[in-house]
């Protein structure tokens, strides 16, 4: 089921969390939570004034639609099998799935040139938990 919500989003509801993104015709974009329910680039988002909101998703839409960004301005591999998506000033990394699923774990306000070490790494450890809990089938049906 698809809500299209104020927070300018489109939305999965399962057990109270709203997994999808957007869901277009070559990929569908999720909201990574942590065991806890928590999800830190959802959270992020949903704090961004509407204009800034309406930058992300035209990116997630443009993914979900045709597949590919070739402006390394908009869109960047960050290596590690971490992408970035680069609405300016913010970053929303991701990580790329089996199932043409695009994870979106993190999000944060671009201050240096480099990727943050420390925003690369949760989103590691992100890509990590994310696997470990599907492949356990914990993910979608059994966390929180």
């Amino acid at each position: 089921m698809f809500l299209y919500q104020s927070n300018d989003t489109l939305s999965s509801m399962t057990k109270g969390k709203e997994f999808v993104i957007y869901s277009g015709s070559v990929f569908t974009l999720e909201w990574y939570f942590n065991p806890k329910g928590k999800s830190q680039a959802q959270e992020y988002y949903q704090g961004l004034e509407e204009d800034e909101r309406r930058k992300v998703l035209f990116l997630f839409k443009r993914m979900g639609d045709v597949g590919k960004i070739m402006d390394e301005t908009k869109f960047r591999n960050e290596g590690d099998k971490v992408f970035a998506f680069k609405p300016q000033p913010y970053r929303f990394l991701s990580f790329f799935v089996v199932g043409h699923k695009i994870i979106v774990t993190n999000a944060f306000h671009k201050k240096t040139d480099k990727l943050p070490a420390g925003e690369k790494g949760s989103a590691l450890e992100a890509m990590s938990d994310y696997a470990k809990r599907t492949e356990g089938g914990t993910y979608y049906e059994n966390d929180l």
